[in-house]
Parts: structure tokens; sequence; C-alpha cells
């Protein structure tokens, strides 16, 4: 039986980025160093597949400090962690090692500035995520203050309308945050931004990546965790970019073959924390059903490289 034709367009850049690579570096290069067990406060990055090969190296997933022995080292997230959490480490003369990804500890020292010059910041990201929680938590509360929506924009109390600052999230939509910065520059003209916007260039690359590959496409994969806040935007901005069907998959076995009946061509992309294993599987289960033709849509290339915590790179 002859399969069907499928166009494959695989978006560039997709999948890691350099804070991801250098988080799961940290990891794996600390449990050489000290051994098994390393305790990582929260999932390194978000993706099962690459947490779950930590583990089997012996690297134990913890949500809080307390978890954690004194007598063995700590990894912080690439979200970033509030400031009371190395405090505490501190406290317990624990020896830790902070893989917050640079761009985010960037957002960190913008927040710390704009609070010693005496503004209060407004900050564009997700309630609940470890990102918006790591940098509202280097400041007292109430100093950062919560926008979700243009709508949030609106009913946001301030102390004082001329002394404001905004910082970002660095995995939001980069359309949506657009929306929200000039609601926020309508109501309150004095407020200052960053002079570089804070969402990182990976996920800019990436929803560029897809803009350019949606309206090709029949249907779009992304590959990534359902708790990954670019992958979940990545979705979303090829669904306003034009494709009918977008969806999130974390592996091949996710894929709803049903929905994809008919299709003529498929996007495939990954968020920031996804490995190319993962999508390699899902271009293998496209290759297994469909005659494949492949195009690369390219819209830049990365060449960003973090170097990892001098702590990991001097002998045990």
């Amino acid at each position: 039986m002859t399969k069907p034709n499928l166009t494959l367009y695989l978006a560039a850049p997709r999948g890691f980025c350099a804070g991801v690579d250098r988080a799961i570096k940290i990891v794996e290069m600390a449990l050489e160093k000290w051994g098994a067990p390393v305790y990582v406060r929260h999932e390194i990055v978000h993706n099962k597949f690459v947490v779950d090969g930590l583990r089997d190296k012996g690297a134990i997933f913890v949500e809080e400090l307390s978890e954690c022995p004194d007598d063995r080292p700590v990894i912080f997230s690439a979200h970033g962690v509030p400031k009371s959490v190395p405090s505490a480490a501190q406290a317990r003369n624990m020896i830790y090692v902070d893989a917050t990804c640079p761009l985010v500890s960037k957002v960190h020292i913008e927040a710390q500035r704009h609070a010693d010059a005496g503004l209060q910041i407004i900050m564009i990201g997700h309630a609940g995520h470890p990102e918006t929680i790591g940098t509202m938590g280097q400041l007292p509360e109430g100093d950062v203050l919560l926008v979700e929506t243009p709508e949030d924009v609106a009913t946001v109390d301030v102390r004082d309308e001329t002394r404001l600052a905004y910082v970002t999230q660095t995995t939001l939509s980069v359309d949506d945050t657009a929306d929200i910065v000039a609601a926020l520059q309508a109501r309150f003209p004095a407020i200052i931004g960053p002079h570089k916007e804070d969402i990182c260039y990976a996920t800019t690359n990436r929803q560029e990546a897809v803009k350019a590959m949606a309206p090709k496409c029949d249907a779009m994969l992304v590959v990534g965790a359902p708790n990954s806040s670019n992958s979940k935007r990545l979705v979303e901005v090829g669904a306003r970019a034009g494709c009918a069907y977008a969806q999130l998959v974390q592996r091949a076995d996710d894929i709803d073959w049903r929905a994809l009946e008919g299709i003529g061509s498929i996007g495939i992309t990954a968020g920031a924390s996804a490995p190319e294993v993962l999508i390699n599987e899902v271009i293998d289960a496209f290759k297994a059903r469909y005659d494949v033709t492949t195009e690369l849509v390219e819209t830049a290339q990365e060449n960003v490289e973090f170097k990892v915590p001098r702590v990991l790179r001097q002998p045990a």
C-alpha cells in the first residue's frame, strides 16, 4: 500500500536554547564532581524526558529547599529563585549552584536597579510560574506588581504613577506582551521599560519561525511540556498565524493521528526545553505513515553559549 504524500516543514531555530543547555550541563557536571545524589530545587527545565534522564543519573528533584539535606549539593533551576532561597542555603552552609538562565538573571538585576532608584515595578508574566515567582522574589513584597493581560493594567494599584518601571517574564508571546506594554504606556506615560526587551532571543526566534511556517501548514505540532510557558506560546502563535490545527505534544505517542487525517502538510517545532531526540521521534513517526518531503523554515541562526558557574570548573 502506498503511503500518502506529506510535506513536513521543520522550524529553525527549535528546541534547546543556551540557557537550557547550560542548566542540564550544570546538573551533569555536579553529579560528576560530587557524585550522586545531587538535589535540584524544582524541575531543572520543563521537560519530563530531560528530568527523568537526570533522575536516572542520580539527581533528586524537590520543590523546596527544606526537602534537601545539609550535606549534599543543591542546584536551583533555570527559571530562577527568590532571593530568600540562596539566603536559606547559605544559612545552612549548603553547597549550592545557581543554574538560573543568565537572561533571567538580567531581569533580576534590572528589577533591583529600578528598586534602588526608588521605582515600583510592574511585572508582565504568568502567576505561579517559577520564573515569575523568582523575579518577584528579588524584592520585598509589594515592590513588584503582576499583570497578565491588558485588562489587568486598568486595575493595577500603584504607589506613584510617575515612579514606575516594568520587566517581563522571558518566555512570553512577543505580540501579547506588546499589547500589555502599550496598555501600560497609555495608562502610565512615565513608566520606564528595559533597555533591551526582556523576552529572550530564543523565545523570540522560535516564535518568528512559527509565524513564517504556520501559513504553509494544514497542521502544526509543538514538541514540549504542558508546563513549559514558551512551548504553550508557540501553539498560540501558530494558531494566530493561520494554522488551523496547532497542538502541543510531549512526544510521538501523544500525536492524535485521527485529527490529522487528510492533511497534506505538517509543521514541526519544539519549545526551548525539548531535546532533539524527541523532535526526531515525532518526525520518524510521520515518516512511518507518510511519504515525507522535508522543508526547513529557517528565520535565524543561533550561536549563543553560556558558561557554567566557576565552582563546577574547579576540581573537587
